[in-house]
């Protein structure tokens, strides 16, 4: 009797290697690109072409020596780690005003613990909000379905990574991670919450604030007020403050225009040279589009595309509730995030100085990304 041709089964795994791929191209794509955008400067102030390569290949073999470890770990063990997530974040944000805290190009963003290791708490923090939400939001849904809906609930939501991201821009300066700590907390809370008319509240008060701000910026003198309404003011115009303020932004649009569709070439860019100041951190996806064209800055874009979307099977599929915002809150993070760097280098947005999630250079920022994955692979295994 002939065989049957088996069908193909549907495996809740697929979706593992499927992320898993785009995660270990996207991580083997930024280290080429790193080594290729920094290698003129690394040799001009290091004598070493490869200094930046090398540190970020430690960090993201970090990144998967966690990612291994906290895809092994059941992810509701993490539960019990709400509150800790939480005031550890608070902590490492506080011991940035101790001698710990380091002090680079005027903001002091890193803690030194003299061990030849260096910690960004506002990456820690990330995390550390989507951890505490995810806990918090299904205890309120544990009480009652209507809890959560209700002015408190709400509050009581969005209160604990509001103080952590005014923490973060006061503290550290870091805007950009204040704002993704804030769009975490709002993503995972429209999830919770489907109700549309609190959200339609937020987004009036958030455009009229950022209207109020644009006209502030654009009414004040061209010397006067702070380093934040300068940065709007170089937004609005570029070239007038092509010298200073802009300069990078300008370098970034020439290396995207002088791209074309194909690209230079894989090494042939020529603002990496000096022109582009530290490009090989916010401003990477400049010189990508400089040196493989609109067709490679697409094929990266569709890989984010292709990540997030197999986040949301996996929160989609997944039948417990704190999973499902454990791997929504990673979602968010890696969209925000995404957005938040093309647009800045793109001069969508004014200049807020936020890295492409596994493309630039940045130890911390890889190490807690990689681990983010390893939570939504550890999820998935909780699929239907």
């Amino acid at each position: 009797m002939a065989n049957r041709p088996q069908k193909f089964r549907y495996s809740k795994h697929n979706m593992d290697y499927v992320l898993l791929a785009v995660v270990l191209f996207l991580v083997g794509f930024g280290l080429l690109m790193i080594y290729s955008v920094s290698s003129y400067e690394a040799g001009v102030d290091f004598n070493d072409s490869a200094y930046y390569l090398k540190r970020q290949g430690f960090s993201t073999i970090l990144g998967f020596i966690a990612l291994f470890f906290v895809s092994r770990v059941n992810y509701k063990v993490w539960q019990r780690f709400d509150m800790i997530a939480l005031i550890t974040s608070v902590v490492l944000i506080f011991l940035l005003l101790t001698p710990l805290g380091v002090t680079r190009n005027g903001a002091t963003r890193w803690l030194d613990f003299r061990i030849g290791l260096t910690l960004q708490p506002a990456e820690v923090a990330k995390l550390g909000i989507i951890i505490y939400l995810a806990s918090i939001i299904q205890r309120l849904e544990e009480i009652g379905k209507n809890v959560i809906r209700t002015p408190k609930g709400i509050a009581i939501i969005l209160v604990p990574p509001a103080v952590v991201a005014a923490l973060i821009y006061i503290i550290s300066d870091n805007l950009s991670s204040a704002i993704i700590v804030l769009g975490i907390a709002v993503a995972m809370l429209f999830v919770a919450v489907p109700d549309y008319k609190w959200f339609i509240i937020l987004g009036v008060i958030a455009v009229a604030g950022v209207a109020a701000i644009v006209i502030m910026a654009t009414t004040g003198s061209a010397d006067g007020g702070t380093f934040r309404m300068a940065r709007i003011r170089a937004w609005l115009d570029p070239e007038a403050y092509s010298t200073d303020r802009a300069f990078q932004t300008i370098q970034a649009l020439y290396a995207i225009g002088s791209g074309g569709i194909w690209g230079k070439g894989l090494g042939q860019s020529m603002q990496k040279r000096g022109f582009l100041p530290e490009a090989q951190n916010d401003m990477i996806f400049s010189i990508i589009c400089e040196e493989l064209g609109l067709f490679g800055a697409y094929t990266i874009i569709l890989l984010f595309v292709v990540l997030i979307w197999s986040c949301m099977v996996v929160a989609n599929k997944t039948t417990d509730r704190f999973g499902s915002l454990l791997v929504v809150g990673v979602m968010a993070h890696y969209a925000i995030q995404v957005i938040l760097n093309i647009a800045v280098v793109t001069n969508t947005i004014p200049n807020t100085g936020i890295t492409l999630p596994f493309i630039s250079y940045g130890g911390t920022s890889t190490l807690f990304l990689l681990s983010e994955i390893g939570i939504v692979l550890n999820v998935s295994k909780k699929c239907k």
